[in-house]
């Protein structure tokens, strides 16, 4: 078929190849749609895409019909309204507060979160004095009792990192919602396959892509869902702003990696609870926390929230403190020592000098952790090979 560039010449029909449009099938997989950029036909179009995330694409800073397919996805699992991908889990977390919060608003915080996301609400204390006031995460009597009339958002996390505390998300998000402040749950832990905060009454969940939903320790993002359009639009504004935006390969990565999602949940908490087992009977070893057990604090909330599964991580406490944690640390073969979870190998964390180092003594001593913690992500490989790994490991230890 002739086409306007069969007359120009070749140094122009270089810089203009032919774009391939399928008709009559469709891709079995996910495109990439790789370009940053989309052209048009029609001005009024391209106007109206500027308008807001229902528009054409026009520049995948603002949306991307690959990462879009992630978005949805996502917001699919949680049963929310929208999704927002976005860079990194951090990336989503800071686009959804960022986007909620303004100077000298009040949130009320879980005590025991991730690292990174206590040093940016620290962040926006000394910057923009926005209020922080952390809470248990177990009494919603506390909540009600730390609303304030500024308060703007109540920050949770479904299994928190690394003790392993289970909020019981309906009692709180109820208080929260009593007041009119919205609620954002981190869900990484528990994956959508687990739990679904949005249908406990969240207005946000967010997400570190880069652990379970991606699963192969090959990608680094995050997803933000939205209970209404309306939410996810405030926040989709900002975030088109903030430039934290998600990459078409990265989001591709991700989409392939969640059709095993349901799979490697069910195994990652088969093995969990079996290590959990075997540990709490080792003379090395002073407490084991994880929600699956029966003796675990929040046990039975787990069970009510998480039917199908309490995780895919547990924390354990070494009878020989901080050298303990460090010899141990350094002896494991099989499982990789390593920052992150939520990959189909096994990784263990010694949390006080890691990913919780920025927090000070009394900081650590609220979130729960101490000197000679052990978080071990677990992953899905056979449960007596992982059990033989840890068993050497703590035999050097005492």
């Amino acid at each position: 078929m002739n086409s306007p560039q069969d007359k120009t010449r070749a140094e122009t029909r270089t810089v203009h190849p032919p774009v391939v449009e399928v008709e009559g099938s469709r891709p079995v997989g996910v495109p990439i749609y790789q370009g940053h950029l989309f052209a048009f036909d029609d001005a009024d179009v391209m106007a109206e895409a500027f308008g807001g995330p229902d528009g054409a694409f026009f520049y995948s800073r603002l949306g991307n019909p690959t990462v879009r397919v992630l978005e949805e996805a996502v917001a699919d699992l949680e049963g929310g309204a929208a999704g927002l991908a976005a860079a990194s889990g951090m990336g989503a977390i800071n686009a959804a507060l960022l986007a909620l919060l303004g100077s000298g608003d009040h949130v009320i915080a879980q005590g025991c979160l991730y690292g990174a996301t206590i040093g940016m609400l620290d962040d926006l204390a000394a910057r923009w004095g926005v209020e922080v006031t952390y809470v248990s995460g177990s009494d919603p009597e506390q909540v009600r009792g730390a609303l304030r009339p500024n308060t703007r958002v109540l920050y949770l996390e479904t299994i928190a990192n690394p003790t392993t505390q289970v909020v019981d998300l309906p009692a709180l998000i109820a208080v929260a919602k009593d007041a009119g402040v919205l609620s954002v749950v981190d869900n990484t832990f528990a994956s959508p396959i687990l739990c679904r905060p949005i249908s406990h009454g969240a207005d946000v969940v967010v997400h570190s892509a880069t652990k379970y939903l991606g699963g192969h320790s090959d990608v680094l993002g995050g997803v933000a869902v939205f209970a209404t359009e309306e939410l996810h639009r405030k926040v989709w504004h900002y975030a088109a702003e903030l430039g934290a935006s998600a990459d078409p390969f990265v989001s591709w990565l991700t989409v392939r990696g969640m059709q095993t999602l349901a799979l490697r949940m069910r195994r990652h908490c088969d093995n969990a609870l079996d290590l959990a087992g075997r540990l709490a009977g080792h003379p090395a070893v002073a407490s084991v926390r994880y929600p699956g057990l029966p003796d675990h604090p929040d046990h039975e909330v787990a069970v009510r929230l998480m039917p199908d599964g309490q995780g895919g991580v547990l924390a354990f406490d070494l009878a020989g403190g901080r050298e303990a944690g460090r010899i141990f640390a350094g002896a494991v073969r099989l499982a990789a020592l390593t920052p992150s979870f939520g990959g189909v190998k096994t990784y263990v964390l010694h949390p006080a000098s890691t990913s919780h180092r920025q927090l000070g003594d009394e900081q650590l001593r609220t979130a729960g952790i101490g000197p000679g913690t052990i978080r071990v992500a677990v992953g899905i490989e056979h449960p007596d090979d992982l059990w033989a790994d840890l068993e050497q490991a703590l035999a050097k230890v005492g």
